[in-house]
């Protein structure tokens, strides 16, 4: 099937008249993956930043959970030109791509995504699943229409070039990150300290003065209504390692009393 237009989360969120809800895939698994594609949810994001995920592994997942009505976006490990252009060969339509933290990083990311003369991606649509191995009409005229590039902003530098970053032609969106962004403050692990939410409010108001959707991630329900009732227009609320492992805890908190002679979580 060719990718269309409509299947971009630019064009989702465009569309959308709620904030979108999501999760992390995280585990490599094509099998969670689909699991989680059929959940309900608005959108998954593929993680290769800090998750066991290579090309072999994207490309399974996005066979996956081709053709259920939910979004993908995948996060590349790095904002790398080559790295990008693997991605989109894939068949990758919707980029998060992690610690943008200036305007000449938001250009790069951008130009990765994009042919020349509008950018430096390679052109090989002869070997890749994007272009369906050239059986997509026009690919190379249409290829920029069928991406849409979310940027993250999670650190004190990022925060305070956002809405130069919003700016950039080609940034879709901006996705704030506060766990890393509370270590940049000096508050490594204390991603609910008011300085760290003020900083999240600010790339909020400044999506919404640029016209531009702005998401985040909050796991904290309590922080996810905060940030949702300061005009977040996505966000993440789970992933399914996290699921699985308090899922498990919870199991053994209730079937292994203490003293039973269970075993011990590692941490």
């Amino acid at each position: 099937m060719p990718f269309r237009i409509e299947d971009t989360f630019r064009s989702a969120l465009a569309a959308a008249d709620r904030p979108l809800a999501g999760m992390w895939v995280c585990s490599g698994s094509p099998l969670i993956a689909e699991l989680c594609a059929g959940s309900g949810l608005d959108w998954l994001l593929v993680d290769a930043e800090h998750s066991p995920n290579g090309l072999e592994s994207i490309l399974a997942q996005l066979q996956a959970v081709h053709g259920y009505p939910i979004h993908t976006l995948v996060r590349p490990p790095v904002n790398d030109t080559v790295v990008i252009k693997q991605y989109l060969d894939l068949g990758v339509q919707n980029l998060l791509i992690p610690m943008v933290n200036s305007v000449a990083e938001a250009e790069a990311a951008v130009a990765a995504t994009r042919y020349p003369p509008h950018g430096v991606r390679g052109v090989g649509s002869a070997l890749a699943r994007a272009a369906r191995w050239n059986r997509v009409p026009d690919y190379l005229a249409r290829a920029n229409d069928t991406i849409s590039v979310t940027v993250q902003v999670e650190s004190t530098s990022a925060v305070e070039a956002v809405e130069d970053i919003l700016k950039v032609d080609g940034v879709d969106a901006v996705f704030v990150g506060p766990s890393d962004l509370a270590a940049s403050m000096g508050l490594l692990g204390q991603q609910e300290h008011p300085e760290v939410r003020a900083g999240v409010e600010h790339c909020l108001s400044a999506a919404k003065a640029a016209g531009k959707p702005a998401g985040v991630n909050a796991f904290n329900p309590d922080t996810a209504q905060h940030y949702l009732h300061h005009g977040a227009d996505f966000i993440l609320v789970g992933a399914d390692v996290a699921l699985l492992a308090r899922g498990s805890e919870a199991l053994a908190a209730k079937y292994i009393k203490p003293g039973d002679g269970g075993a011990s979580a590692s941490y």
